[in-house]
């Protein structure tokens, strides 16, 4: 096998047995790159279909995520509250109505009593009871002197002196008053103290704060403040 026998020169051989030992190598080369190429081929899809169900296994694990549970606050719709209605003002108390020509109503009659603000200790100051028709229209009122009063009270609010204790006075005195027509009743006090019996004795009012309060039958005034030096 080594030494060819033919009528053609051993070169010839030679390159014959040359060239079908590299088409040999060849195909046996070709044939194990395509089985090489086979088996990586199909592990590389293997390692695929394992990562893609090994990354399916793990995101079926996972949590969701928390934007995908609990929904964006720019998503949410509020309820918009329905408008408040403004609050109506306050509607101011009609004024009282009075007929002309009839008696005043309490309502519309004002008192006030007017006082000089300070006094000595034992001085006889004058106090006034002023009555004002506050209607539109004249109405007539009953200004008896036994209807009048004044009464002086302590910072405790404890009477002190009434008008009408020691020396209460009458009259019949029913007058027609103007729109806003004012009737003025000057009172002179004794500065003493007095109870409504007058039995007590009487002694100067103590320096101090007082008020003086004063009524026409059931109307009450305001108090007047009456400081005794």
């Amino acid at each position: 096998m080594l030494h060819p026998v033919g009528p053609l020169p051993a070169a010839v051989y030679w390159r014959r047995r040359l060239l079908v030992l590299v088409l040999l190598v060849a195909v046996l080369g070709g044939g194990s790159w395509l089985g090489v190429a086979l088996l990586t081929g199909s592990e590389g899809t293997a390692s695929a279909a394992g990562t893609s169900e090994a990354a399916s296994s793990s995101s079926a694990a996972e949590p969701p995520a928390l934007d995908r549970v609990v929904p964006s606050l720019a998503g949410v719709q509020t309820p918009t509250p329905p408008p408040t209605a403004a609050p109506a003002e306050p509607v101011p108390p009609a004024a009282p109505v009075q007929e002309a020509g009839a008696p005043c109503s309490d309502d519309v009659v004002a008192l006030e009593v007017r006082t000089p603000g300070t006094v000595a200790a034992g001085s006889s100051p004058t106090l006034e009871l002023v009555v004002t028709n506050t209607a539109a229209v004249p109405c007539t009122r009953v200004l008896d002197a036994q209807l009048q009063e004044m009464v002086l009270l302590d910072a405790a609010g404890t009477r002190v002196w009434g008008s009408n204790d020691c020396q209460p006075e009458t009259s019949a005195d029913t007058r027609t008053l103007a729109p806003g027509e004012q009737v003025v009743f000057p009172l002179t006090w004794s500065g003493l103290t007095s109870e409504p019996s007058c039995t007590a004795p009487r002694v100067a009012v103590a320096p101090g704060q007082y008020v003086v309060r004063a009524r026409l039958d059931a109307k009450t005034s305001p108090d007047a403040v009456l400081q005794v030096t």
